[in-house]
């Protein structure tokens, strides 16, 4: 399993915005056709998806209660990507991972299904916390 490494957490209020970061360059490097995106678990939860996107075609995917606040998006050479949140909630109050797969595309599977387990993904990282406070 390829390690991922994300950032951009941190605590903020209701309706603030953040900007997490995953560097999946060591992923891309020997990757063509996949999909990658977050997950996140809050406190005694199971992990959920939240958004994803299909590399090839840059097709995306977000879970209900973050369509309108959440962007999915990656830079051009394929080496970051990216969840800009906007509009906050503290249900939103999670650890935040990001993800990517080969077998996991179209990116319709990375939402409103049951979770994977991380360690049969192709890559992982190992989360940011972010922390909504009302």
């Amino acid at each position: 399993q390829v390690p991922l490494v994300e950032s951009g957490g941190g605590s903020v209020e209701t309706g603030g915005s953040l900007t997490l970061s995953c560097d999946v360059s060591e992923y891309t490097r020997t990757h063509t056709h996949f999909c990658m995106g977050w997950f996140r678990q809050a406190p005694g939860k199971e992990l959920e998806g939240v958004a994803a996107v299909r590399v090839i075609d840059r097709s995306t995917t977000y879970e209900d209660s973050v369509k309108g606040r959440f962007t999915i998006s990656q830079d051009s050479a394929k080496k970051t990507l990216f969840l800009q949140m906007t509009s906050l909630r503290p249900e939103d109050t999670a650890t935040y991972h990001c993800a990517a797969d080969r077998a996991m595309c179209p990116s319709e599977l990375w939402v409103g299904r049951g979770p994977p387990n991380p360690y049969f993904l192709d890559a992982w990282g190992q989360g940011t916390l972010v922390t909504v406070s009302s």
